[in-house]
């Protein structure tokens, strides 16, 4: 894993990135165009063994051309890591070492919350926000993310 400003370096202009939003039940699956400006919600993965997501992550790096991975990181608000942060980095270390693209963890803080706002600005029902918020959440997350690569 490296860090976001090594992942920038790394990364052509035109290359697409999946990001990652690592639940406990469920992972929220993002994705960005080619150009790195706008985040979408792709999919989200219920949680069950490691072997079923690294092979979902392969299909979906595999059918959309992706050159990176972002990785939300549920730091605490005083900028501790807790355990959320701990088994987040646990896992991203492991998709590294099944899956041979760049790989960085991006601050998260709030993502969650920011999702389920944007979409209630929407008009969204909360129903639908709760069944749609972990790939929403990616989305928030990987958007941050290229935010940064692209300033």
């Amino acid at each position: 894993m490296i860090t976001i400003e090594e992942f920038k370096k790394k990364q052509l202009n035109t290359s697409r990135l999946i990001g990652l939003d690592l639940g406990s039940k469920r992972i929220g699956v993002a994705i960005c165009d080619e150009n790195q400006k706008i985040a979408t919600p792709l999919k989200t993965i219920n949680k069950s063994k490691f072997e079923d997501l690294i092979n979902e992550l392969e299909d979906i790096i595999k059918e959309n051309n992706i050159k990176g991975i972002i990785i939300g990181n549920p730091i605490n608000m005083d900028g501790t890591f807790g355990k959320s942060s701990q088994s987040v980095n646990d896992v991203s270390k492991a998709i590294s070492k099944e899956i041979d693209l760049p790989i960085s963890l991006w601050d998260e803080r709030l993502s969650t919350v920011g999702a389920f706002k944007l979409t209630e600005n929407l008009g969204i029902n909360v129903t639908k926000r709760e069944k749609n918020i972990d790939k929403n959440a990616a989305a928030f997350i990987l958007q941050g993310a290229i935010d940064f690569i692209n300033n």
